[in-house]
C-alpha cells in the first residue's frame, strides 16, 4: 500500500483528480451566482406583474373590490405561496395573508430582496411595494427560502460529480499505474541484462507513437550506437596489439641484436634506420587513431566552413600526377557537377580525397588509370568519386572496407595500417554523408556522398 501510495502514477491521478474538483468547483461558483441572480430578477418580474394586476384591479373596482380580490385570492393559493398585503394610508390591514405591515420594508415603492420581520422571524424576501390612489399601500412578496430545496440539490449535484470524479480517478489511477509498471518492468528487466553485459538487448517498443514509445526507440537507436562503439574498442584494442606487436618485436630484436653483435658502425647505423621506421610506424598507427578519436567526437564541427569540393579535388589530383607518372598510371579529374560546395572542414575534406587517391595508386597497376570526379547526385548532395582499375574487391571486402586496421587479400605486402578508409568513412559520417564502395569491373568506385550548399 505505501508504494501505491509513492507510485508516480498514482500522484499523477490524484493530480488531475484534484484539478479536475477544483476546476468543477471554480465552475460551479460563478454558476451558482448567475442561477441566483436570474432566480431573484424573474422572481421580481413575476411579483411586479403580480403588483400591475392588482393595481388594475383597484383602478377598476376600488379598495372594496380589490380587498376582495385578495382575500379569494388567500384562500385559493397554496400557504405561504406568496405574501399579500393590503394596507390603508394609516398601514391598517384590510387584506392579505400577514396580520402587519412587516418591519424593515423601505420606504419607497419598488422590488427589494431584503430581511424583514415576519411573525417576529427575520426572513429574507423578495417583495414588490406599490402605492395606490389614496394613500393605500400595496405588498406583493415572495419567501426565498422556499426556493432552498432547488439551491440544496444543485450543490448535491456538485457532491455527487466530486465523488464520481474521485472513483474515476482512483479507478484511473490503478489501471494507469498497472500500465506503467507493465512498460517499466519491461525496461528495467532490458537494462539490467544490459548492466550484465547483454548489449545485444532492446527496449519493447509498440506500434504507436505515445512518449514511452518514443523514448524507447531513441534509448534503443543510443543503446545500438553503444553497442557499436564497445564493439569498435574491443576490437581497434585487438587490432592494435596485433599491429604494434610485429614493429615493436621487431624493434626489439633489431637493439638486442645489436646490443649482443656490436657490429661495425655502418651495419649498426642502418639497423637503427630500420629501428626508427619502426617507429615511424608505430606513431603513424597512433596518429591515425588520435585523429579519427577527434572526428568521431564531433569537435571538428564548430570549424565548419564553405569548401569549393571542384577546387579541392583538382589541387588534390595536382599533387598526386608526379607520383602516378612514377608509377605509369593516368591520374586525370573531371568536374561533373558544374559548380559543387559544401559546408565542412577543408582540411579533413582535403585528407579524406587524398587517402582516396592514395589507396588508389597503391592498388592500380602501371598502365592502368584513376579517376577523380565531382558530382551532384540529386539536388542538394554532393558526391566525390575515387574509381581505379585495380583488382578491386569483393563484395565482403567492401563491407569491412572501412573497418579499422581491416586490410583484403589485395593490400598483402603493400605499405599502410587499414586507417585510411577508416578515417574517410569518419569525415564523410561528420559531414552528415557517407562512404560508399562499388564494383568497377575492373577496379573499384569509391564515392563519398554528404550534403551541397549553394548553386
Amino acid at each position: 500500500m505505501p508504494f501505491f501510495i509513492r507510485s508516480s502514477a498514482t500522484t499523477l491521478a490524484a493530480s488531475y483528480v484534484l484539478l479536475g474538483i477544483l476546476a468543477l468547483i471554480l465552475f460551479a461558483l460563478p454558476l451558482s451566482y448567475a442561477w441566483r441572480a436570474a432566480e431573484n430578477d424573474t422572481r421580481l418580474q413575476i411579483l411586479a406583474e403580480d403588483s400591475e394586476r392588482l393595481a388594475a384591479v383597484f383602478q377598476r373596482r376600488g379598495p372594496a373590490g380589490l380587498e376582495a380580490f385578495i382575500n379569494e385570492r388567500v384562500g385559493l393559493q397554496i400557504a405561504g405561496e406568496r405574501i399579500l398585503l393590503l394596507t390603508d394610508a394609516s398601514m391598517r390591514p384590510l387584506a392579505g395573508n400577514v396580520p402587519g405591515w412587516p418591519a424593515g420594508v423601505p420606504a419607497e415603492p419598488g422590488g427589494y430582496t431584503t430581511p424583514i420581520e415576519l411573525d417576529h422571524h427575520p426572513t429574507m424576501v423578495t417583495l414588490v411595494r406599490t402605492d395606490l390612489p389614496g394613500g393605500y399601500k400595496l405588498l406583493v412578496g415572495r419567501d426565498v427560502a422556499r426556493l432552498t430545496p432547488v439551491t440544496r440539490r444543485f450543490w448535491l449535484g456538485l457532491a455527487v460529480a466530486i465523488a464520481v470524479l474521485l472513483v474515476a480517478g482512483v479507478v484511473g489511477a490503478i489501471l494507469i499505474r498497472r500500465a506503467l509498471l507493465s512498460r517499466i518492468h519491461s525496461i528495467r528487466q532490458t537494462v539490467s541484462a544490459i548492466m550484465q553485459g547483454e548489449l545485444s538487448h532492446r527496449l519493447p517498443t509498440g506500434s504507436s507513437s505515445d512518449e514511452l514509445n518514443t523514448l524507447s526507440r531513441t534509448i534503443n537507436r543510443m543503446l545500438e550506437q553503444i553497442e557499436q562503439l564497445v564493439h569498435g574498442v574491443a576490437n581497434v584494442s585487438n587490432a592494435i596489439a596485433h599491429d604494434l606487436r610485429t614493429p615493436l618485436t621487431e624493434l626489439r630484436s633489431r637493439l638486442e641484436e645489436l646490443s649482443l653483435t656490436r657490429p661495425p658502425p655502418s651495419e649498426a647505423f642502418a639497423e637503427i634506420d630500420a629501428a626508427v621506421a619502426d617507429v615511424d610506424r608505430v606513431i603513424s598507427i597512433f596518429n591515425a587513431l588520435l585523429r579519427l578519436a577527434e572526428i568521431d567526437t564531433g569537435m571538428r564541427r564548430s570549424g565548419f566552413m564553405d569548401v569549393d569540393l571542384v577546387d579541392l579535388c583538382a589541387r588534390a589530383v595536382e599533387f598526386y600526377v608526379p607520383a602516378a607518372e612514377i608509377r605509369d598510371i593516368n591520374l586525370t579529374f573531371k568536374d561533373e557537377s558544374g559548380n559543387l560546395h559544401a559546408s565542412g572542414d577543408k582540411l579533413l575534406l582535403a585528407q579524406a580525397v587524398n587517402n582516396l587517391i592514395d589507396n588508389a595508386l597503391k592498388y592500380t597497376p602501371p598502365g592502368g588509370t584513376v579517376t577523380v570526379s565531382t558530382v551532384r547526385p540529386q539536388t542538394g548532395t554532393a558526391g566525390i568519386v575515387v574509381a581505379d582499375s585495380g583488382p578491386g574487391m569483393t563484395a565482403a571486402q567492401r563491407g569491412r572496407a572501412t573497418e579499422r586496421f581491416f586490410r583484403g587479400d589485395a593490400s598483402r605486402g603493400t605499405p599502410g595500417v587499414g586507417l585510411g578508409l577508416s578515417l574517410v568513412d569518419a569525415v564523410a559520417r561528420l559531414q552528415g554523408g557517407s562512404l560508399e564502395f562499388a564494383d568497377q569491373q575492373p577496379g573499384l568506385r569509391a564515392i563519398i556522398n554528404f550534403p551541397a550548399t549553394g548553386s
